[in-house]
């Protein structure tokens, strides 16, 4: 994996956690806004919305990068609809990414060991 594709799933993991606690806390400021005289709503929503728009440039970089199957791509976007899917997302990155960190280093290790 090149640092380009690295750097694109990184910066689509470090934006799926926030996304999603900003979209559960929306749900919250909808339910207070209309049991209580409580309006964070316009607020909540702009910050959800400029994280979620983040994530979906995000998300199409990774998947140009990456070359993800159909199922694959389309799993991450759906993710991001979800109220908890980014946490899903996140962790889910995190491991593909520790994945290739551990095939990257086993390649360097066999390339040595050949040339050695």
């Amino acid at each position: 994996m090149d640092i380009k594709t690295a750097t694109a799933l990184r910066r689509l993991r470090l934006v799926s956690a926030p996304e999603a606690v900003s979209f559960l806390l929306l749900l919250v400021c909808s339910v207070l806004k209309r049991t209580t005289d409580f309006n964070a709503v316009p607020v909540m929503g702009m910050i959800h919305g400029v994280l979620f728009i983040l994530y979906v440039i995000f998300w199409a970089d990774a998947w140009n990068r990456t070359k993800w199957p159909l199922k694959t791509g389309a799993l991450y976007f759906v993710l991001s609809v979800l109220p908890t899917g980014g946490f899903f997302a996140e962790r889910k990155l995190r491991r593909e990414a520790e994945d290739a960190v551990i095939a990257s280093r086993a390649r360097q290790a066999k390339e040595g060991a050949v040339g050695a």
